[in-house]
């Protein structure tokens, strides 16, 4: 197996392996104690927790609560994002240390499906970049409901506005017309593409789209659900495929859009002032932290209550993107800690990848050969959530590991496979003839 060449990978697989470098570094350390610590709250766990919908109460800008489940064997960080509506990026910055395609059973994971609303009109959809989760605000004056759901957005070469839009069009499977500059990019690292690309899985738009009147950006679904949550657009916001038909459905033409920005977010509820502070990779915005800052100050100052510097302080630094408490408890309060649940496990994940058993009579692609158990595990999950999805599994051979790819029903599905293996991976795959005919 060739050396993987990492500034040459795909844009999601080049981001979900800088995570997994960064996120060696940091080590157990606060959130170690952190995931024992909510995982100690729940003696009882429940069934099922709120992932996407939530009353928006007037006066609170904080929705959700955090959760934790016990990981099986097999599962992987971005399987469990996607089941309980998160992404990759919330995921695997509440649980650093953990093996985001190679986790260990019973290992117990941080849910961080608690938010603070963005600082923006509480109307049609607003998009937080930092946060890279959008918010649908649905109903009258009266009642009024929130959906939220983690998005991709553009990557670092080509980011996603901000600003205030509408939703021009929508559109049910819909065709991609290829942007001239993208055509250009894909010509050079030799995976050309068409000038046009009809519905179906090798559609990026997914199933349904929304068309901003910003031209050339959309609001649409994907086929690479693990790509939620990162960078890794051509500026457009990407939704899972679950999650866009939903707010398709709930959209109307002409509804408003604002995207905004906010790493630094404060809110409160039921008493509480909260901070939550989101890392990127840009380098931190000076006026989003001088906001952040004011807005404290402010608070303290109009309801005499002390603020706990420290904790801001640690939270800034940690930017772990949760909720967190930073003045001083009321009396009876316990803070985010009350609001912990553990859920259980639901056996089988929400799209998570299916691998078809292997017959002899299909074709198979040898993607490597290694000596280490685990690190042929890791790939082989990283090729099963390619988009489209590339099945691949890991079989012992001595005191190797094959990682095998397939079937596939032909020479050309096999060879497509190859070539995709090489363009974002960087691995050079050895095409396996079926030994038996059909």
């Amino acid at each position: 197996m060739r050396r993987i060449n990492v500034s040459r990978l795909s844009r999601e697989f080049r981001f979900i392996i800088l995570c997994i470098f960064l996120l060696s570094f940091y080590g157990c350390g606060v959130w170690h104690n952190v995931r024992e610590k909510v995982a100690s709250f729940s003696s009882h766990p429940v069934e099922e927790v709120e992932r996407n919908d939530f009353p928006d109460q007037k006066g609170d800008s904080v929705i959700g609560q955090l959760a934790v489940v016990r990981l099986k064997k097999g599962d992987t960080l971005p399987d469990v994002a996607r089941h309980f509506g998160l992404g990759i990026n919330e995921i695997s910055t509440a649980n650093p240390g953990i093996d985001v395609w190679v986790p260990n059973a019973g290992e117990c994971i941080v849910l961080p499906l608690s938010f603070i609303l963005p600082d923006a009109p509480r109307k049609g959809i607003v998009i937080n970049l930092a946060a890279m989760r959008l918010f649908q605000f649905k109903g009258n004056g009266k009642s009024l409901m929130v959906s939220t759901y983690p998005v991709g957005i553009g990557s670092e070469e080509r980011s996603t506005p901000i600003g205030k839009m509408y939703v021009k069009r929508k559109e049910i499977r819909p065709t991609w017309y290829v942007p001239a500059s993208i055509l250009k990019d894909h010509q050079e690292k030799g995976d050309p593409l068409p000038a046009t690309v009809p519905p179906g899985p090798q559609n990026p738009l997914g199933e349904y789209a929304l068309y901003l009147n910003k031209t050339n950006y959309v609001i649409h679904g994907t086929n690479k659900p693990s790509s939620i949550g990162l960078k890794a657009t051509n500026g457009c916001i990407r939704l899972y495929p679950e999650d866009i038909k939903k707010l398709y459905e709930d959209t109307k033409v002409k509804t408003p859009v604002y995207i905004v920005n906010q790493p630094y977010l404060v809110g409160h509820r039921d008493g509480v002032v909260y901070l939550e502070v989101h890392a990127t990779l840009d380098d931190v915005d000076a006026v989003e932290s001088k906001k952040m800052y004011t807005k404290l100050k402010a608070i303290e100052k109009k309801t005499g209550r002390k603020l706990v510097w420290k904790k801001v302080y640690e939270t800034v630094a940690e930017a772990r993107g949760i909720p967190v408490p930073v003045f001083e408890m009321r009396q009876g309060s316990d803070g985010e800690s009350a609001k912990t649940l553990e859920v259980k496990h639901p056996g089988e994940l929400y799209g998570r990848p299916r691998i078809p058993e292997m017959t002899m009579d299909r074709w198979y692609v040898l993607a490597a050969e290694i000596s280490d158990g685990t690190h042929a595990s890791r790939l082989a999950a990283m090729i099963n959530h390619q988009g489209p999805p590339i099945p691949a599994r890991v079989i012992p051979k001595g005191d190797r590991y094959r990682v095998i790819a397939g079937p596939f029903n032909n020479s050309g599905e096999a060879k497509d496979a190859a070539r995709h293996l090489k363009i974002d991976l960087q691995i050079e795959a050895l095409l396996l003839e079926p030994t038996k005919k059909r």
